[in-house]
């Protein structure tokens, strides 16, 4: 399958690709990225709709944490993710004046942060060129053989990074989100609204 026809039937199947997450401050991103975590965009933005109606970066820099732990609750592991938000309006506030910073190593330093949050960081908020490998991205990529199916996340990534030209990889990356999510899901994949199934091989097909 050659590139050109990969990103071709991604432009059919998704010509609009954008981040799902709700945000209308930089921090809110990144904050919401975190969040995130083993859930759903849908469940997320119900939680931030709440938190940052009560909260700017300042007070969420002063916040006590079993006040946050009431909000993020709904989403899951709420003990950890209460700490990191915490955590990152502090580091936000005294660093950058609660202002992001186009900074990978330093955005890759803040509690619940790793490569994934900061690729998406940096794409949607400095159009930084990047893949960031969620388990949509990664379960696409393995199915279709871009990458195997004992890759690591950062080897899936790299994959992607050589297949897909890096003028493309943003707009790639929030597509193949799309894909994954409401056609190649995990579990009954809707095959039949999917430009791939000749090249798919995948044990999962839904004939």
């Amino acid at each position: 399958m050659g590139i050109s026809c990969f990103n071709e039937k991604l432009d059919k199947m998704f010509p609009h690709p954008k981040c799902e997450l709700h945000y209308n401050r930089d921090y809110e991103l990144l904050i919401a990225v975190v969040l995130s975590a083993q859930c759903t965009d849908k469940r997320v933005n119900e939680v931030t709709n709440d938190l940052f109606s009560h909260y700017d970066i300042y007070g969420l820099s002063k916040a006590e944490k079993k006040d946050i732990e009431k909000i993020v609750k709904p989403l899951g592991s709420f003990t950890k993710k209460s700490a990191y938000i915490i955590a990152i309006a502090t580091s936000l506030v005294t660093q950058y004046n609660g202002v992001v910073p186009n900074d990978r190593e330093y955005l890759e330093s803040l509690p619940g942060v790793g490569r994934k949050t900061t690729n998406v960081v940096l794409s949607n908020l400095f159009d930084v060129p990047a893949i960031a490998v969620d388990t949509h991205v990664e379960r696409v990529s393995k199915r279709l053989k871009i990458a195997k199916k004992n890759d690591s996340v950062l080897e899936v990534e790299k994959k992607l990074m050589k297949f897909v030209p890096k003028k493309l990889w943003s707009r790639t990356h929030h597509q193949m989100v799309l894909f994954g999510r409401y056609i190649c899901k995990a579990k009954k994949p809707d095959c039949k609204e999917c430009l791939f199934f000749a090249d798919c091989t995948s044990k999962d097909k839904n004939l």
